[in-house]
């Protein structure tokens, strides 16, 4: 089995080469992954074009939700993107935070942040950032942010428990976040799970619903719901690449699935434990 740094890098190395790719090509295979489908399908990414700050040249068709809608973003906040990728949800951030707020984007691959910047700088957004980082280690400030968005990300990091506790360091103590995200119901079959291509895809890396959500709970969060939810279709010629065609008619009857939510949530006071509570209430 893969280590923790493996899947990193296997995420590294998949997103770098994503990153210099357009929209069109991501949209043909699972989140991203190149070479996963012979035809071009949109499986997991909503329609973002009719949003207030939307740019065509970032969005490069990776998400699976649209969590600045539901965010509750105001004017003047400052918000924190995990996974920012060529800054998207950035600047539909952008647009509701306004020039009294601001926008930091998180991103673990180099070329996506330089991709990102220059969307940035070409646009004049002086109030949008972005800083290359692990998400299991949030470069930002304690209680600094106002709203945390993520976009089909946290699916992707080995330490989900970490990175929620990262959130929840990082948000104020009036804070929330919304997520966007791919969890399961049932299991995958054993293939598709251990599968690099998948787990670049954002498949094989999620977790299950259940789990995902009492992960949220047990970070210290309050107010958990979840505001959209989708099942998601893997065509038919990317399931053959790990399974039979007995496998395939397996996995359909199964009642297992993949789902994209969106979720949202607000920070506790103290946390999940009151006695070491590291925020002032």
């Amino acid at each position: 089995m893969p280590t923790e740094q493996d899947l990193k890098e296997i995420v590294r190395q998949k997103y770098s080469e994503i990153a210099l790719q357009d929209k069109g090509t991501n949209q043909s295979s699972c989140c991203g992954s190149t070479g996963c489908s012979t035809e071009v399908y949109n499986i997991m990414s909503d329609d973002y074009s009719a949003l207030n700050g939307y740019n065509a040249d970032a969005d490069l068709g990776l998400g699976c939700g649209l969590p600045t809608e539901f965010a509750n973003i105001e004017e003047g906040d400052t918000v924190i993107d995990l996974g920012s990728g060529a800054g998207n949800d950035c600047f539909i951030a952008r647009s509701a935070v306004g020039e009294k707020g601001k926008v930091i984007g998180i991103d673990f691959t180099p070329v996506m942040i330089e991709r990102a910047r220059q969307n940035a700088e070409t646009r004049g957004f002086n109030n949008v950032e972005f800083r290359q980082g692990d998400i299991e280690n949030i470069p930002v400030s304690k209680n600094s942010a106002d709203v945390v968005v993520s976009n089909c990300v946290l699916n992707l990091v080995p330490n989900k428990v970490k990175v929620f506790q990262e959130i929840f360091k990082v948000l104020k103590s009036d804070g929330h976040f919304c997520i966007s995200d791919i969890v399961l119901v049932g299991e995958l079959p054993a293939n598709i799970k251990n599968a690099a291509e998948m787990y670049a895809g954002c498949v094989a890396g999620a977790i299950q619903r259940k789990d995902y959500l009492r992960l949220i709970e047990d970070s210290g969060f309050m107010g958990v719901r979840v505001r959209k939810e989708k099942k998601i279709i893997i065509p038919d010629d990317i399931l053959s690449k790990y399974l039979s065609n007995d496998e395939i008619t397996a996995y359909k009857e199964s009642g297992s699935g993949i789902y994209s939510i969106t979720v949202y949530a607000e920070v506790s006071c103290c946390g999940p434990d009151a006695l070491t509570c590291f925020k002032t209430c």
